[in-house]
């Protein structure tokens, strides 16, 4: 389902824990990390999209999480040509997005990265709210800029002050933040069941909810 321009709508959720970190996952069979994502279907609002995507690729329910806030308008990034099927070429330009600030009410070990046969990440963690960009595929760092940016003024307060408020800037990460993230990690990793993952073309998905 694409808009006229060539843009299908889609869902990025940004899940919070009760440290105010961020749930961050890795793209299975890569180095890459980012939040979960994906398309809406004909007929779904956006918030029974993030519901369903929030299942899909974290395993997590409706009661496991809160609403915090939403984006105001759809957020857009263009996906390279080689990066598109053959086939898509000429329609599909790119995702617009309503990004989804939540907050974890379950527990860590309601999380399941196999929810379904075709998991989207193979590792998780706990990061800081603002995420190395350097470690998101390039064409989508500016759209997690913008969301991180307009949605952390809802981030709830711990001990009465909102240190994410920045008026738009990303803070500068310290010089031990950027040793201890050669990986584009940091600290405990949670992985997936140690059984062998399905292998995921990643090439083939372009154009449907993944990029």
């Amino acid at each position: 389902m694409l808009d006229r321009e060539g843009f299908r709508p889609n869902v990025g959720i940004i899940l919070l824990n009760s440290r105010n970190q961020v749930f961050w996952g890795k793209r299975i069979r890569t180095h890459s990390w980012q939040f979960p994502q994906g398309g809406i279907k004909y007929g779904e609002s956006p918030e029974q999209a993030m519901y369903r995507e929030l299942h899909e690729e974290v395993g997590l329910l409706p009661e496991h999480v809160r609403i915090v806030a939403r984006t105001r308008d759809w957020l857009r990034y263009e996906v390279p040509d080689h990066f598109i099927r053959r086939d898509a070429r000429g329609h599909y330009k790119g995702q617009k997005q309503i990004w989804f600030l939540l907050q974890l009410t379950g527990r860590d070990s309601d999380m399941n990265l196999r929810a379904t046969s075709h998991p989207e990440f193979d590792a998780w963690r706990w990061h800081d709210y603002w995420v190395p960009l350097d470690v998101v595929i390039e064409f989508k760092r500016e759209v997690y800029q913008l969301a991180l940016t307009e949605l952390s003024r809802y981030i709830p307060r711990l001990g009465g002050h909102n240190r994410y408020l920045r008026s738009g800037m990303r803070p500068p990460r310290r010089p031990d933040e950027v040793a201890h993230e050669q990986d584009g990690v940091q600290g405990h990793v949670h992985h997936a069941a140690d059984e062998p993952a399905p292998v995921v073309d990643v090439v083939s998905h372009i154009g449907d909810s993944d990029l």
